[in-house]
């Protein structure tokens, strides 16, 4: 009975600490702690046993569940910040799909996504910029107004 009360402590304490990462620090931290499983990973399957390769591809499985974790709270958390903010445009919200051309009122400066590394969007390409029409990211070609890509409800 001892043993469970202090199993039951335990797993309520551990559980909060691990379900969200608020900074993105955190977030860095888990991804650290991935390349050294990683790192572990690989020296055990040079140098271990087939029991030491197993334990270490669980715990690079746990690692990144940890990462995709932080990142997820991360993103939730920070989503709530950005949703605050006037992102909405002076006119209706339009579905877009790849090849259509938009007007410039679409996708003018304010509307930009300057750092798309911090919702990590891939790399936008030589010319290409990331804009944000209402929950969607739209990443288009400022000189033709051309759509190249759509992320429906990425905000939501």
């Amino acid at each position: 009975m001892r043993k469970f009360i202090i199993t039951a402590l335990l797993a309520a304490t551990a559980i909060p600490a691990t379900a969200s990462a608020q900074s993105a620090g955190e977030v860095r931290r888990s991804q650290r702690d991935l390349r050294e499983e990683q790192r572990e990973l690989r020296d055990a399957q040079r140098y271990g046993s087939r029991r030491d390769v197993r334990e270490e591809r669980r715990d690079v499985r746990d690692a990144r569940r940890e990462v995709r974790e932080d990142w997820r709270d991360y993103r939730q958390s920070h989503r709530e910040v950005y949703a605050r903010g006037n992102f909405r445009a002076p006119f209706r919200q339009q579905q877009w799909r790849p090849g259509a051309r938009i007007s410039s009122n679409y996708y003018g400066s304010r509307y930009y996504i300057n750092d798309p590394y911090r919702y990590r969007l891939p790399n936008p390409g030589r010319g290409l910029r990331y804009v944000r029409h209402y929950d969607d990211v739209l990443l288009i070609n400022p000189r033709s107004g051309r759509v190249v890509q759509v992320y429906n409800r990425f905000f939501w």
